[in-house]
């Protein structure tokens, strides 16, 4: 699953490639925009984690992972 996390004030978004679920990363983001948790902790699928303090959340897009392109080819 392919997340990408908007960050304010922040120039640029956090993209990773997730291993979980989006029902899974849906409950984390909606808890920490409720304010259960302080941090959004998502784990990438090379197992390093990701940590955002919840309360500078601009938007967070969950979409299935495009496959990569490798070589030469016409468009």
């Amino acid at each position: 699953m392919e997340v990408k996390i908007g960050v304010q004030h922040a120039p640029r978004e956090i993209v990773l490639e997730s291993g979980q679920n989006a029902e899974e990363v849906e409950r984390v983001v909606s808890e920490a925009l409720a304010g259960k948790t302080q941090l959004l902790s998502l784990t990438d699928e090379h197992g390093r984690k990701v940590l955002v303090p919840a309360d500078r959340l601009a938007y967070v897009e969950l979409g299935e992972p495009a496959p990569r392109k490798v070589g030469f080819g016409a468009l």
